[in-house]
This record gives structure tokens, sequence and C-alpha cells, in this order.
């Protein structure tokens, strides 16, 4: 059976208006939550949070694949060390010391 995944804009956060939060969930069960700033056709990606029963399925993965069809460009901003590996995987370019990003070539 596939499972429904789904990413939606957290809307209890929006008077905070530093960052935008992206619920992730599965089957209508939440799964993970990603910190991110979207711009027009951008996404600023600041941390994307797995909960620790739901980690080495894929979900992380998935969050990214879903923001590479809706944006332009993604950017992986104040990347980890231990988080680089997975940035590479999903074909981001590092620009600077902490900061890794990805640009569509085509429409």
């Amino acid at each position: 059976m596939k499972k429904n995944l789904s990413i939606s804009l957290d809307k209890s956060q929006l008077s905070n208006e530093a960052y935008d939060w992206m619920n992730i969930s599965i089957d209508d069960e939440r799964v993970g939550k990603a910190r991110c700033k979207i711009n027009c056709e951008s996404i600023t990606i600041y941390s994307i949070n797995i909960f620790p029963e739901f980690q080495g399925k894929g979900y992380g993965t998935y969050f990214v694949d879903e923001c590479k069809n809706k944006y332009k460009q993604l950017i992986a901003d104040r990347v980890r060390f231990t988080a680089i590996g997975f940035w590479e995987k999903m074909k981001f370019v590092k620009i600077s010391d902490d900061t890794w990003t990805f640009q569509k070539t085509k429409y």
C-alpha cells in the first residue's frame, strides 16, 4: 500500500514572520517539520526535522524533492558538517562555507 505523503504550511506559526514552518505528514500523521523561508520562486531551508521514530524512511528526501518540484531555486542554509552527504546526494552544490544551493536548469 502506497502511503500518502504531504507537505503543508503550518498556519499556526504564521504570526512568526522570521520563518515559514512546513509540516511533513504521511497518511495525515505528522512525521516531521521543516524551518524555511519562502520567497516566490525560491525557498531557503534552515532545517529539516524528521521525528526520531520516522527517521531513515526517506521523508527528508521526499521533502526536498517536493521543494524541487515547486521552486526554481533551493538554498540549504547553515548546513552542518554531518549533513553534507545528504545535500550532495540531493544534487546541491556548495556556494560558501555552510550554504548549498540547487538551481533548476529547465522548466
